[in-house]
């Protein structure tokens, strides 16, 4: 007869190990000597055996009495559904490690890819780091709200790339932000911002942004994140509104 301590040792596992699978009625408590100490047979060894190979292959200990107790044809049956539980945990698991491994750029940190190569875009146009980050904490809201609509805002917001006047509103950010007292360099932004306005109400560009973002209160959040991120955003709100239009997430033609 074995104590506790040498039926864990032949099994390879622990005590401890031995005391939580009787607690959980896998392994039948035997019993006890007269000093009172539990003593097990050559048949707890073969059990608890089987018992620590299937928690190592994977089974859930949830699941290893009912393979213990199984016919060959349930126990095939019930291994390949664990089998393709743990391949999709393991799925989970790489998936996981890929976003990990795009957080090693602070810049993927919550946004899609298509928002990412949006940003690179804006680096490699010449952009300003301050303005490319003032972007990137816009569209985290933007994915958040209404992650459908990203592919089709970020293609649209791509092919404006090719509109000179974008890059060089954004050049003109991150000059304001080295010196965002400069009246002069906000009157011109406020100028170019008013002009691109008017050539994207045009183009119906301004409507199909209210179709897409069609919730008013994350619009009002959105551009009181945009206000708290610098004073200057404010005081451009107010010279482009001298100019006629209103809004910073979605612009609208100031109404007479």
């Amino acid at each position: 007869m074995l104590t506790i301590g040498r039926l864990a040792s032949y099994a390879g596992v622990t005590i401890r190990a031995v005391r939580h699978y009787h607690q959980i009625g896998l392994l039948p408590e035997p019993e006890r000597d007269a000093s009172g100490y539990r003593t097990y047979d050559a048949t707890a060894v073969v059990r608890l055996i089987r018992i620590r190979t299937l928690a190592e292959a994977g089974v859930p200990l949830s699941r290893v009495r009912e393979l213990l107790d199984a016919d060959p044809a349930t126990f095939a049956a019930a291994t390949t559904e664990i089998d393709h539980q743990l391949r999709a945990q393991i799925r989970a698991l790489q998936e996981h490690r890929r976003r990990i491994a795009r957080l090693r750029d602070g810049d993927t940190l919550a946004v899609p890819a298509e928002v990412v190569d949006y940003l690179d875009r804006l680096r490699a146009a010449g952009v300003p780091p301050v303005a490319v980050e003032g972007e990137r904490d816009g569209w985290i809201l933007m994915a958040a709200r209404w992650p459908e609509a990203i592919p089709m805002m970020m293609a649209d917001k791509v092919a404006q790339l090719d509109n000179p006047q974008l890059v060089q509103f954004y050049r003109l950010i991150g000059r304001i932000a080295e010196n965002w007292q400069d009246d002069e360099l906000l009157h011109e932004t406020a100028d170019l911002m008013a002009e691109m306005f008017a050539q994207a109400e045009a183009a119906g560009e301004l409507q199909m942004q209210k179709e897409v973002t069609p919730d008013p209160a994350f619009v009002r959040l959105m551009d009181s994140f945009a206000d708290a991120a610098h004073p200057v955003v404010g005081r451009l709100r107010r010279l482009v509104a001298d100019r006629g239009w209103t809004g910073w997430t979605v612009i609208e033609k100031r109404r007479p």
